[in-house]
């Protein structure tokens, strides 16, 4: 395949490095750092752009650093930890901005200054394994770059110190389950607090599995005050939950976000960086600025990560949620802070319709964004002011566009980084009617 010189003039979303091809075309190539001098060869030719790998970094950047992860470059959890810390923030800002403009078809668009993580490492509440099947039986780890491979790993370093080394007796203790008839391991996730509060989820498909067994094994090689299993209807591409059974403690992982407390369950969603969490619910409530004779929404609630706050400055605050497990952990959040909202069960898509008149509302979708019939509703209710969190800067800019035909003005984009050394940015934007 063919070999090229080039130099890296900046970074993708999706986290490889952008360079131009002798013959001018564009090529991304991993593991590169903006400045990198180095020869690379192409591996992917789609015509007016290609792939390739590095051969030699003949020049190294003077942002590259030496990573500090022995995993790294095998592992596809991270993908930055070659490049030092200011560049990757300020990376990610750019991807925003160009996002915004190609996609959104925004011209300048008022984008802050990204405010950085607390922390660069140790800054993750979770880590996942992923199961597999190896030689020696049940293998645990985390997953191959673009792959579904399982690499096993002994430790992690975005998790605390304390708990960094969590994933090596995770997997020697399901290994030693699954001896003794633990069948369908499909995940393993841990969750941890600095409260002390640490959970473990093992995620199966039915069957046969040694409940006591499990509960004594795993909270002995992990110290974890709440083991639970969570039963899932396998079928390719998903896993439908059926069901969740605790099998020691009680049955959630607490954490204490601003000064409120939550009761987590394992099938909730919660950010996992949970001091720069703190940063990011600061912003959107600024933002958002929910008013005592105001009636605000906070859609897609999950845990109360937003509601909690609105629910303390609204005059009328209504929360829409769709998991069962979530609308159970927001209830008990709100009665722990001694807050009241409106709980509506559903999908804010059919939920919107009926709730009424709303001044404000912060919707925190998926990563895929608001669907085709969650924009209709949204353009429909005229809602004055929006707050969108987002975790995806191309379907922040698809959605900002589409309401941008609704009338909604884009006010202001601040990004956040809950994801050092990866190329992941979470974003708060404000929008409003007019």
């Amino acid at each position: 395949m063919e070999r090229a010189q080039v130099t890296i003039e900046s970074l993708a979303h999706g986290g490889d490095g952008v360079a131009r091809l002798p013959d001018g075309r564009t090529v991304f190539i991993s593991y590169a750092c903006p400045g990198d001098e180095l020869t690379a060869r192409v591996t992917e030719d789609h015509g007016k752009w290609a792939r390739a790998v590095i051969e030699s970094v003949d020049t190294a950047s003077p942002e590259r650093v030496e990573p500090l992860c022995p995993y790294f470059g095998a592992c596809g959890g991270c993908q930055w930890q070659h490049i030092a810390y200011p560049r990757q923030i300020a990376e990610k800002r750019q991807m925003l901005i160009d996002a915004l403009c190609r996609i959104g078809r925004l011209h300048e668009p008022q984008v802050d200054p990204i405010l950085p993580s607390p922390s660069e490492y140790g800054y993750r509440n979770k880590i996942e394994l992923t199961a597999g099947v190896g030689s020696g039986g049940l293998t645990l780890g985390l997953s191959r770059p673009h792959t579904n491979d399982v690499l096993p790993v002994d430790s992690c370093l975005l998790l605390p110190k304390k708990d960094s080394r969590a994933p090596k007796a995770i997997s020697g203790a399901l290994r030693f389950l699954a001896s003794r008839g633990a069948a369908g391991i499909v995940r393993a996730a841990y969750r941890t607090s600095p409260s002390g509060s640490t959970t473990i989820d093992i995620k199966t498909v039915g069957g046969p599995f040694p409940r006591a067994a499990a509960a004594r094994v795993l909270r002995e090689s992990t110290r974890a005050d709440t083991v639970t299993r969570t039963i899932v209807r396998d079928s390719p591409g998903r896993h439908d939950i059926s069901q969740v059974e605790v099998l020691a403690g009680d049955g959630t992982w607490h954490e204490t976000l601003s000064g409120d407390r939550y009761a987590v369950s394992s099938p909730t969603f919660f950010q996992v960086n949970t001091a720069a969490a703190a940063v990011l619910r600061t912003c959107a409530l600024e933002m958002l600025d929910p008013q005592g004779d105001q009636r605000v929404a906070d859609l897609y609630a999950g845990a109360g990560t937003f509601t909690l706050p609105v629910a303390r400055a609204a005059g009328d605050a209504v929360a829409v949620e769709s998991s069962r497990f979530a609308l159970s952990d927001l209830r008990h959040n709100l009665d722990l802070a001694e807050l009241d909202a409106d709980i509506v069960p559903g999908d804010a898509a059919y939920a919107l319709p009926g709730l009424g008149h709303l001044d404000a509302a912060l919707i925190d979708p998926p990563r895929a964004g608001l669907s085709d019939k969650a924009m209709l509703v949204l353009e429909a209710a005229r809602i004055q002011r929006i707050v969108y969190v987002s975790c995806d800067p191309a379907t922040l800019a698809r959605d900002v566009a589409r309401l941008a035909t609704a009338g909604y003005r884009a006010i202001r984009f601040v990004p956040i980084d809950l994801f050092p050394q990866t190329h992941h940015v979470e974003t708060v934007a404000l929008l409003e009617l007019g």
